[in-house]
């Protein structure tokens, strides 16, 4: 069996490169973020890439592909930390329309498990359209100009801009909890995708840095020391990128195994390796990597930030606990 990606998502792969290094440049960070965090004209050239549209079938006017091709998309946009919320507008495309043509942006809110009472943090509520709330009971859809909300001063991401909100209006149910549940699966696969392309651009500037700074006559990259901090960087890529494609293959797949199962682990593993390796590549760049000059703390920040949604690490860690010991259970079972 081939577990290597196709030359069709390889493509894929590297257009979305393309595109994302081309209009997202280091330099480009820090401008987006003084201006609030959001680009419409960015945003309308992902949705004609096909950002959103990815999973939505041909005869609808998307492209009719997978997860597998959602995580390996949505991996390149973590590499440049595109801002929006991603994830909730791919996600609402069948249930919102003019999603697809980035007409409509879509934010959320997940609520799941008893987090309904306020206050409420809402990203990007001055720039979306439509705001998604998730919980138990299901799915609903708010007029975001309908919400009382104050903006938070200093976000932890400043390409996430956050609103304070003491209650939320009722507004127009959209879905169950079952499909509310599917959802949240899927957004924590979608997010997996960009912690995992946090995890390389980390690595990647870390070894860069190594190369060309110099002490005591030699590239630091040469010492022993730096090199063991590389070398598990490469190490937790790895394993969040088996884990990530493993995600998206199950989805795509189910009769392949648990995609709760294989969800909840990528995103456990990529939570933890974007973070990790983000602070690794800080502490690489000595001094200088904790001044703004030095981009690496934008990835840390939008580590920091995806892995608190669509369930945390410790919710994911819970998860993934529960159902090995059900597998474990039942092969006892059937050895009995």
């Amino acid at each position: 069996m081939n577990f290597q990606i196709s030359e069709d998502q390889r493509a894929l792969q590297e257009g979305v490169r393309s595109f994302c290094e081309g209009r997202l440049p280091d330099e480009r960070l820090a401008e987006l973020a003084e201006g609030g965090g959001f680009d419409r004209a960015l945003w309308k050239d992902l949705a004609e890439l096909g950002v959103f549209s990815l999973r939505r079938a041909q005869a609808e006017g998307g492209l009719g592909l997978g997860f597998c091709e959602s995580v390996l998309v949505f991996a390149e946009l973590g590499r440049r930390a595109a801002p929006g919320p991603l994830a909730w507008s791919q996600l609402a495309v069948s249930l919102i329309d003019g999603v697809a043509e980035g007409e409509v942006v879509v934010g959320g809110l997940d609520l799941t498990g008893g987090a309904a009472l306020g206050p409420h943090l809402l990203e990007h509520l001055d720039h979306v359209d439509v705001l998604l709330v998730m919980d138990d009971a299901g799915l609903r859809r708010l007029d975001p100009n309908a919400i009382e909300a104050r903006p938070v001063e200093v976000p932890l991401d400043p390409l996430t801009p956050l609103h304070r909100a003491d209650s939320l209006p009722e507004g127009e149910w959209l879905a169950g909890p079952d499909e509310a549940a599917r959802l949240r699966i899927e957004g924590a696969a979608l997010l997996s995708g960009q912690l995992l392309g946090i995890a390389e651009t980390t690595l990647l500037m870390a070894v860069a840095f190594a190369k060309e700074r110099e002490q005591f006559g030699r590239p630091i990259g040469g010492f022993q020391a730096l090199k063991h901090l590389m070398a598990d960087m490469f190490v937790r890529q790895e394993v969040a990128r088996s884990a990530v494609y493993a995600a998206g293959a199950t989805l795509d797949d189910p009769l392949v195994g648990s995609a709760p199962r294989a969800v909840s682990a990528a995103k456990l593993v990529a939570s933890e390796a974007a973070l990790a390796n983000a602070h690794a590549c800080i502490q690489i760049h000595g001094g200088m990597g904790f001044t703004w000059e030095v981009p690496a703390h934008y990835f840390l920040k939008r580590a920091r930030v995806l892995e608190c949604c669509f369930g945390g690490s410790s919710e994911h860690a819970d998860e993934s606990a529960r159902h090995l010991a059900e597998r474990a259970e039942a092969l006892v079972a059937a050895r009995a």
